[in-house]
């Protein structure tokens, strides 16, 4: 049988029943080439710089939130308040320090040719 032929439900009962671990593990791969470059690239203000490897902490403390959850409370992350609001936490400091660092970034020095807009 092929995609073509399947009927939506059908497709998504296929889909559903892939297992979705090593999709999250591939895409660790980007996001470190991604840090990689900002770092090596020093073109990042080093606060945003900071928030968006802090985005790893968050995966990380999520990982062992969603553990503690699973054998502690025998609930799903989502639904244990406390440790779900933990979680969380490092991902809004995270998107605070991506936010602030690019909001105190330097404005471009101007070249001294007059091309530079003027605000």
């Amino acid at each position: 049988m092929t995609i073509a032929s399947m009927s939506s439900l059908e497709l998504l009962n296929r889909l559903g029943g892939i297992d979705p671990a090593p999709f999250f593990g591939l895409s660790l791969l980007p996001y470190l080439a991604f840090l990689w470059w900002s770092w090596r690239s020093k073109r990042m203000p080093r606060l945003a710089m900071w928030g968006f490897a802090m985005t790893l902490v968050f995966v990380a403390v999520t990982i062992v939130a969603a553990v503690v959850a699973e054998r502690l409370f025998a609930h799903q992350l989502a639904d244990v308040d406390v440790l779900h609001g933990g979680a969380e936490m490092f991902l809004t400091l995270s998107n605070v320090l991506v936010l602030i660092g690019f909001s105190r970034r330097e404005p471009p020095q101007s070249s001294g040719r007059g091309t530079d807009i003027q605000q």
